[in-house]
């Protein structure tokens, strides 16, 4: 589930209006930040020869809005690689806004790990390579809060939290967490179980302190926060930056997410982007980005390439008891998203 990487003038000014490709040299990249290594980037272009122009988002629902708004324009700029999580990525496969990849071109795509690999959001992965995994849990600054005796989503909702929590600015995964906390399911359409889960954040939010899904780790890295959510890598990064920061999968199960690079409907350069896709699945490449940036990336060749304590640090890589207990975000109907995001507004608002 994340500030922009600052390569030049140009490259600062693609967040608001993305560069158009030439002649396949340049390549436009929309993502979230810290998710690509500038040295990834700077290699590729030397390999290839093909720029790489990089801007970022801080949602799915901003991603989603920024690629429609430029498909439904007819507007000549585009963006050639986006990274959506598996719900965002279903809702755009199915409403035309992706090129279906071609597999011949991505010979690489053999190393990437099975048990991600055609699941429900993309069957056969028609649309997507997956990039990246993770988990959104519970972070706690143990420096600072030493017992606090946190073991559930609920034990956020204690008044002694009051004023405290950091929580990421995002729709499903706060809902997600209300929901879950109820006993409910995670991906619920059910208007009673929204209409409860809008009702369990409202009582959350004398805890809350603030919203961040730009950086969620900085709250905590400059003592501004000491509980909340976190994703985990964000966690991982944390944890190697010297704090004392615990990452807590709470028993009814952490939320997991699937980050996956797909290719618009409208790229202009389509065979770049093919081409990025497959340098970003060679093992050497993606162990390179897992030990740069804490993600862990789905690519079983890689894995045997790092060190233990990366391959078997259970922030990065849980446990399979972990993952079977934890609940991955899936798609929505139109009509459960609206009523999310209009509950979501409400809560914000207010």
């Amino acid at each position: 589930m994340m500030k922009l990487h600052v390569r030049s003038l140009a490259l600062a000014l693609s967040a608001a209006l993305p560069l158009l490709a030439q002649a396949e040299s340049r390549l436009s990249v929309y993502a979230w930040a810290e998710y690509l290594p500038e040295t990834v980037l700077n290699d590729f272009t030397k390999a290839t020869g093909i720029t790489v122009d990089y801007a970022s988002f801080d949602s799915n629902e901003a991603l989603y809005a920024k690629l429609k708004l430029l498909q439904s324009s007819g507007a000549k700029e585009s963006y050639d690689v986006i990274f959506p999580s598996s719900y965002m990525l279903s809702k755009m496969a199915r409403e035309g806004m992706l090129l279906p990849l071609d597999k011949t071109r991505l010979p690489h795509f053999s190393a990437l790990e099975p048990a991600l690999l055609n699941r429900d959001f993309d069957p056969d992965n028609t649309y997507s390579m997956p990039y990246a995994f993770g988990s959104t849990a519970i972070a706690i600054n143990r420096d600072e809060l030493p017992d606090a005796g946190v073991t559930s989503w609920n034990d956020l909702w204690r008044s002694d939290f009051a004023g405290q929590l950091m929580l990421t600015d995002d729709i499903r995964e706060n809902f997600q967490m209300a929901l879950l906390a109820l006993g409910m399911n995670a991906n619920s359409e059910q208007q009673d179980d929204i209409v409860a889960a809008h009702e369990k954040l409202q009582a959350l939010q004398p805890n809350v302190l603030l919203y961040n899904s730009d950086n969620p780790r900085l709250p905590y890295m400059t003592g501004e926060a000491n509980i909340g959510l976190l994703w985990s890598d964000q966690a991982y990064k944390a944890q190697q930056d010297g704090l004392s920061l615990e990452y807590i999968y709470p028993e009814e199960g952490a939320i997991f997410w699937v980050d996956n690079a797909a290719i618009p409907a409208n790229a202009r350069a389509a065979d770049a982007a093919h081409q990025f896709l497959d340098y970003l699945m060679r093992p050497e490449v993606a162990a390179q980005i897992i030990t740069e940036l804490g993600l862990a990336v789905p690519n079983r060749e890689a894995k045997t390439l790092l060190p233990a304590e990366i391959a078997e640090n259970p922030v990065l890589f849980p446990s399979a008891t972990v993952v079977e207990n934890g609940h991955f975000q899936h798609d929505l109907s139109d009509a459960a998203q609206l009523e999310y995001e209009q509950y979501w507004v409400k809560l914000r608002t207010q």
